[in-house]
């Protein structure tokens, strides 16, 4: 048998409400704003607006948690390769944003919600050839040029092309006689 307790505190008049929500937007204006200790300090210091502030790696975390779970589920049914492998992509992209919120490292070569941009490449100390010309990789940020193109490689060493990526072929099965 289940028994309902009673309430004892009477209903609050519209009046009562007024002031309490009124106490309430007070206390929170009043409020100092948190202080993200457990975040990193370059983490804790990044704008909105970059590409990896705070606020958007912790959306990305929540949007990662809720695929693992429903990956996880999947994995209970069945053993299915493919979910397997993306329930491991997913969990340590998870635990890569926890340790840059922590740490303030990105460990990921990719960023986003879905993991849908590359990180860039920044050299800090420049590594030199035998006869001392600056050793460069496209698509690297350097500090003394930004950042190296294709066609500033090609301005430098107009003898050396960049090899074009080439079509695999697929190959057919033949039917078996």
């Amino acid at each position: 048998m289940v028994f309902k307790r009673k309430k004892w505190r009477k209903p609050l008049t519209e009046e009562q409400k007024a002031e309490r929500r009124e106490r309430l937007v007070k206390a929170r204006e009043a409020k100092a704003p948190p202080k993200y200790v457990s975040v990193a300090p370059n983490v804790r210091e990044l704008p909105e607006e970059h590409p990896i502030s705070l606020k958007k790696v912790r959306d990305w975390i929540k949007a990662n948690k809720d695929e693992k779970a429903r990956l996880k589920k999947i994995l209970r049914r069945s053993n299915d390769r493919h979910v397997n492998n993306r329930f491991n992509i997913v969990d340590c992209y998870l635990q890569n944003m926890e340790y840059y919120i922590r740490n303030g490292i990105w460990l990921d070569l990719f960023y986003g919600e879905n993991q849908e941009n590359k990180m860039g490449w920044r050299c800090h100390v420049n590594a030199y050839e035998p006869d001392g010309i600056i050793k460069r990789d496209v698509g690297t940020i350097y500090s003394d040029i930004g950042k190296y193109t294709a066609e500033m490689q090609e301005m430098e060493n107009p003898q050396i092309s960049i090899p074009k990526k080439k079509k695999r072929k697929k190959h057919k099965l033949l039917p078996q006689v």
